[in-house]
């Protein structure tokens, strides 16, 4: 198989396409070329949502949904873990790196719960809690942060930088969001209060109202340039394969074609709100993020990907261990490159290298005026 590019490059040239599309034709040509990128003036990467993004924020939370043990981070350098929900870095420590902002983006709050110092989170940061979603019920059964909380972190640091550098930051930095999978996991399939209370499109409708008013908040501190990635297939993930198994067995061979029609149709309520949100927006560009495509056809092709095993996670049985019960006590394959999943829920680092492919041969982050 063909050497595929860098998470890095790939994921970067997407953002440079969103956010300048002139750039495309000069740097198409040297995907993995990471010199004089700072040219683009991208000076600081802010993340929010839940664990696909998570740096390490709920280390200082009393949360069972935490990843600051190993076997997490067992591809991190130095084999640490620092609370990221994979076997190494995230999409957002090699989009910093890339950029020549720094080598990782930080979590905010570390593990005595303080704010992260200013000069190291005025070049980026993570405000992202495992676990969190759209709904404050799903971050609420977790315990850990909700996304108006993740803002109202972003909203002090704001204080702390003072008016005029937030001023010189804010409105070029590049906001990332990724949220709405825990809700559809945790509060809707898993827990029969949630579809007493709503239907699926009103639940839907519910999160992606949630996530409108978010993004105003985004817009309102100075967010211009925002990123928002959608629902993945989420009837492919072994957590919910298991369940689908104990609720009646055996478990399916394939996906769960519900859930993942439902998510299809969640994803294009999204790419309508946001594209709604920017016409009404002066200066903003906000653009979705198609992560459903390529993680399913991942799971219909994985050789083209690497992949060997992508119905279960390399951790434990990989069938439901993922945060508490994925720790040193259970055993993880041998080679986590050649699994699409870490543990039940969260992807390998192979994966988020494949999805940023995607990105870029598809072009689907390109921005049009």
């Amino acid at each position: 198989m063909a050497p595929m590019p860098t998470l890095a490059a790939s994921f970067l040239l997407g953002i440079l396409l969103l956010f300048y599309p002139a750039a495309g034709a000069a740097v198409h040509h040297s995907v993995t070329a990471t010199t004089g990128l700072s040219a683009y003036d991208i000076p600081a990467v802010f993340a929010f949502g839940d664990s696909t993004l998570d740096t390490g924020n709920n280390n200082a939370l009393p949360t069972a949904v935490r990843a600051d043990h190993a076997p997490y981070g067992r591809e991190f350098p130095g084999g640490a873990p620092t609370g990221r929900f994979s076997d190494g870095k995230l999409l957002t420590d090699f989009v910093v790196e890339a950029l020549g902002i720094k080598e990782l983006l930080p979590a905010y709050r570390s593990g005595s719960g303080a704010g992260l110092a200013v000069d190291a989170a005025a070049t980026g940061v993570c405000f992202a809690s495992g676990g969190s979603g759209l709904d404050d019920a799903t971050a609420a059964n977790a315990g850990v942060a909700t996304f108006a909380s993740q803002l109202d972190d972003f909203r002090e640091l704001l204080g702390r930088m003072g008016g005029s550098k937030a001023s010189q930051v804010v409105g070029k930095a590049a906001f990332l969001v990724s949220a709405g999978t825990n809700d559809m996991m945790m509060n809707y399939y898993m827990l029969p209060s949630g579809r007493s209370k709503y239907t699926l499109e009103q639940y839907h409708d519910l999160l992606i109202g949630n996530l409108r008013s978010h993004i105003q908040s985004m817009y309102d501190l100075g967010a211009r340039r925002i990123l928002v990635a959608g629902l993945p297939p989420v009837g492919c993930l072994p957590l919910q394969l298991t369940l689908a198994a104990l609720r009646q067995p055996p478990r399916p061979d394939g996906c769960i074609k519900e859930q993942n029609a439902a998510a299809e149709s969640y994803n294009g309520k999204l790419q309508r709100m946001l594209a709604g949100f920017q016409s009404v927006s002066p200066g903003a560009r906000a653009v979705y993020a198609d992560i459903y495509s390529p993680l399913l056809d991942m799971v219909d092709h994985p050789g083209k990907y690497g992949f060997s095993e992508v119905t279960k996670g390399c951790c434990g049985s990989g069938l439901m261990e993922m945060g508490p019960l994925c720790t040193d006590l259970v055993p993880t394959c041998a080679k986590p490159s050649e699994f699409m999943f870490w543990d039940s829920v969260h992807p390998t680092q192979a994966t988020y290298r494949a999805v940023a492919d995607h990105f870029l041969r598809s072009n689907i982050l390109r921005f049009d005026n």
